[in-house]
């Protein structure tokens, strides 16, 4: 409507600079009606913004409920019913001992925790992070990352992994379009290897498909990201959002068990769906982020798993636990007899489902660490592996190490491993199977200098193991070596193999459990007799006698190598033999 716009004095506007339609207006109320209409036309700019931004707004949300509704299967009006139903018997049979009945209870323990975290909270870096930033998809993806580390790991080992990974992607974008053998490489010695794949595999799902934009809410989270379960959502949503959701990991397990005396076991469905309960009934509704990030801290500084420091504790005036270790040394001083408490739970022990079973009875040495209780693990399931370094010393740029990648599901998967086959316990034909998935990756190889490690430095019979334990697997690593001496180097290798230099391998995409290994072979090498730790590796005194089978395997391996020219016939005779015992066994 108006091509030319001027700035007189004082910021009005010249009428003279104005188009010729505007000419019939007289003077004064000229001068008004133009002003109001100039008036009106600045603000429609502002109001496009906040229009554009509403829309873009409405349809994430758009996006988020078409896919929740796609993928979510709406219960039956029966099956709600009975769900509710079961909730409000679960709530029946729960002594008030273990809940917070008392809103002003639920007050106090708020303020005092976070009054306690505002003073001792640590400086993180993904706290430092997500504090400062204004855009709310980055500052979701750092607390995303930093969870997902998190999980299963100490802090002060997750705090150099976190700092490279940010600096390295500190977009959703870069990590979406990395690729995942760069993924594997950072995240190796991070353990619990397929949270870094899954995490990239919910940056990509949010660039390709969600418009670059991290869903808001913890139920939308959970049901839209892969690798994102109810715990990490829920922290993104508080942390990142301001979402008023709690959350449950194993610092507020504990913190919770210990406040309510809650003794069945923590990992039980109706001992956790309770703590959900009581995680979302506590967290502050005006700073919910803070609120869990404080509760967490706590376990991990003060309500700690073996030696927790209550008179440090911000809660101990509301913590069962607390009391009951009190009122256990009020009346051990003055030496009265045990009598029935009004403050302990007022159920039946065999009737109140949060209370321990009655063949767990209360400790009096382990005060507060009475809680939380856990069923016994079971134990992890034991594996054994042949496994090889083969090593090209005189190729060029230097000694190689070959390496071949895992399948890309699984443990460990797609990451790099020395080769290696299954071995049974007997460890019969293991040499012979691993030669041939050794030649399989590097072709013809001489069989006499695959040796057990071990033998330079101790008997005959010495086999050096590396045991490393998996979060459900104990495996058991025999380790061989082969260095290709005098042979022209091997340069050509099939699809999933490559030779690496031994400092190529240290920055390599690599397990924990293969580091552990190579430092054997190195520490195995001609002229170098040092041992590893004990943790890592079986030695002679830690082992049993092999068996008489594993005895002649054992020294059929060994190799003979003859002293003199002389000696050529016998030797050739003894491999013959030896070769016949071999196939007998095999």
């Amino acid at each position: 409507m108006l091509r030319q716009v001027g700035t007189a004095r004082r910021g009005q506007i010249s009428l003279a600079e104005t188009q010729p339609e505007w000419s019939y207006l007289s003077a004064q109320p000229a001068k008004s009606k133009l002003l109001s209409l100039w008036r009106a036309i600045m603000k429609k700019p502002q109001a496009a913004v906040r229009s554009r931004l509403r829309k873009q707004a409405s349809r994430q949300e758009g996006r988020e409920k078409r896919v929740l509704s796609s993928s979510q299967v709406k219960p039956s009006t029966a099956a709600g019913l009975a769900k509710r139903q079961e909730e409000a018997a679960w709530q029946a049979s729960v002594s008030s001992y273990h809940l917070f009945r008392d809103t002003a209870e639920v007050m106090a323990f708020r303020e005092n925790l976070l009054n306690w975290y505002d003073r001792e909270k640590r400086d993180l870096p993904w706290r430092r992070l997500a504090e400062g930033e204004v855009d709310l998809d980055r500052r979701a993806y750092a607390v995303w990352v930093s969870e997902v580390m998190l999980q299963q790991t100490q802090v002060a080992t997750v705090i150099d992994y976190y700092t490279r990974w940010m600096q390295k992607w500190p977009t959703l974008q870069d990590l979406a379009s990395a690729s995942l053998e760069e993924v594997n490489q950072l995240w190796a010695g991070l353990g619990y290897y397929s949270r870094g794949r899954r995490l990239q595999q919910g940056a990509r799902k949010v660039v390709e498909e969600l418009g670059g934009h991290v869903p808001h809410t913890a139920e939308s989270l959970q049901r839209l990201l892969p690798g994102v379960g109810r715990y990490t959502a829920g922290a993104i949503a508080s942390i990142a959002f301001g979402q008023a959701t709690g959350v449950v990991d194993g610092n507020v397990i504990r913190v919770l068990c210990r406040v309510r005396a809650i003794g069945a076991d923590s990992s039980s469905t109706l001992v956790s769906q309770h703590l959900w309960g009581l995680s979302q009934q506590l967290v502050d509704p005006a700073r919910p982020g803070d609120f869990n990030q404080a509760a967490m801290e706590l376990g991990a500084l003060v309500c700690t798993p073996q030696h927790p420091r209550c008179s440090q504790c911000p809660v101990r005036s509301l913590c069962r636990a607390h009391q009951k270790v009190e009122r256990g040394k009020l009346l051990a001083s003055q030496s009265l007899p045990g009598s029935p408490d009004v403050e302990e739970c007022a159920s039946s022990t065999e009737q109140c489902q949060l209370c321990a079973h009655p063949t767990e009875p209360w400790d009096q040495t382990l005060g507060v660490t009475n809680f939380p209780r856990k069923a016994s693990r079971r134990p992890p399931r034991e594996e054994r592996s042949a496994i090889c370094v083969l090593e090209q010393p005189r190729a060029p740029g230097g000694p190689q190490i070959l390496l071949v990648q895992r399948p890309s599901s699984g443990l460990l998967a797609g990451l790099w491993e020395f080769p290696s086959v299954t071995a049974e316990a007997s460890g019969r034909c293991q040499h012979e199977a691993l030669l041939q998935e050794l030649q399989s990756w590097a072709g013809p190889l001489p069989a006499s200098h695959l040796q057990h490690l071990g033998q330079a430095c101790f008997s005959p019979l010495t086999l050096l193991q590396v045991v490393h334990t998996f979060s459900h697997i104990k495996l058991t690593y025999q380790v061989y070596g082969l260095a290709l001496e005098g042979q022209t180097p091997v340069t050509i290798v099939p699809p999933g193999a490559r030779w690496l230099t031994r400092e190529e391998f240290h920055t390599a995409a690599v397990s924990t459990a293969m580091k552990k290994v190579f430092r054997v072979y190195e520490g195995q090498q001609p002229g170098i007799c040092k041992g590893s730790k004990r943790s890592q590796v079986s030695t002679p005194s830690s082992r049993k006698k092999p068996s008489p089978g594993q005895q002649l395997l054992d020294n059929f391996f060994r190799p003979l190598i003859p002293t003199d020219s002389s000696n050529l016939n016998k030797h050739k005779q003894e491999e013959q033999q030896m070769e016949r015992e071999k196939q007998a066994l095999c």
